[in-house]
């Protein structure tokens, strides 16, 4: 009795087996043959959109090395003007952004998306993007305020007094500018934060005045220090000696007696001229037994009785 049982469960067992395959099986027929059913409906509109994709994708990289070819042919007609590099660099970036929002613009067009909505939208929200770009915007109008009053230009050296970044301005973007330091790095300022905020601009003129603190103790020959320091100075090749040299008593120190000395240099020259000069005194006062100061704590114990 209990094998029929157990024959009677595994047949019943297999038969709910058989339909739920026969389910499964029916519902894939019916999902493929809706499948097969909407390509056959579609087809038409399918390949019409693969064939806009593949013109689209054509047309931006047709567009893409139109506008390389465009930039090309502006930043070679600034060259040949001799116009100011900082114009040019901000001129290219300018267009290169432009050409490209119309590239995208006109491909948008070709995919059947309304300009005109595409417009009035940007339009309604002109002063949400404003706000949301006010950095961006801000920075676009830095870089034309550098340009067109010119605190600076490409090549020269700048210093940020804010954050006190310094360098030589390699380039002039459209939202921030390029600086290279002496140590070969590059430093990126947006243009805001420069028209913002006081910079010294070091290389705007093409003489540097150098000048010197030299400390000499007090037991020290002063005016001997004095006319040394001159004649290292009025004997260096590239001071300008047409201009006034002049050696002074700074400031008497808690340590030491501070020297002062001015002198002209060509911008160029100014941080080789600056080195030698001091290294120059260094020698020339310890061959002559002048000492140089530094730094000394001095300690009085009294006696015991």
């Amino acid at each position: 009795m209990r094998y029929y049982f157990s024959l009677a469960s595994a047949s019943s067992t297999g038969e709910e087996t058989a339909e739920q395959v026969a389910e499964v099986t029916q519902d894939t027929v019916e999902q493929v043959g809706r499948l097969t059913q909407f390509l056959q409906d579609n087809i038409p509109q399918l390949i019409a959109f693969g064939v806009q994709v593949i013109f689209a994708l054509i047309f931006f990289f047709v567009g893409r090395q139109l506008i390389k070819w465009v930039r090309k042919i502006v930043r070679h007609s600034f060259e040949r003007s001799r116009a100011d590099t900082g114009v040019a660099q901000f001129v290219d970036s300018l267009l290169k952004y432009g050409l490209y929002f119309l590239l995208i613009f006109s491909i948008a067009a070709r995919f059947g998306v309304d300009t005109a909505s595409v417009a009035a939208l940007v339009a309604s929200s002109g002063l949400t993007l404003g706000l949301a770009l006010q950095g961006s915007l801000s920075n676009f109008a830095g870089g034309v305020l550098i340009l067109l009053l010119k605190p600076f230009e490409v090549g020269d050296y700048i210093v940020e007094d804010t954050n006190h970044k310094e360098g030589t301005v390699k380039e002039i973007q459209i939202f921030y500018t390029k600086l290279s330091t002496i140590d070969n790095q590059t430093i990126v300022i947006p243009n805001g934060l420069l028209t913002n905020n006081s910079l010294t601009n070091a290389t705007a003129k093409d003489e540097r005045r150098l000048d010197l603190k030299i400390s000499v103790s007090y037991e020290a020959d002063l005016k001997e220090a004095k006319q040394l320091i001159e004649e290292i100075i009025t004997h260096d090749p590239c001071v300008m000696k047409d201009e006034d040299i002049q050696v002074f008593v700074d400031d008497l120190a808690a340590s030491a007696v501070v020297i002062g000395a001015r002198a002209w240099v060509k911008n160029e020259e100014f941080w080789p001229t600056k080195w030698r000069i001091l290294e120059e005194i260094k020698l020339q006062m310890d061959a002559h037994g002048i000492e140089i100061p530094y730094q000394q704590v001095t300690v009085h114990l009294p006696e015991k009785g």
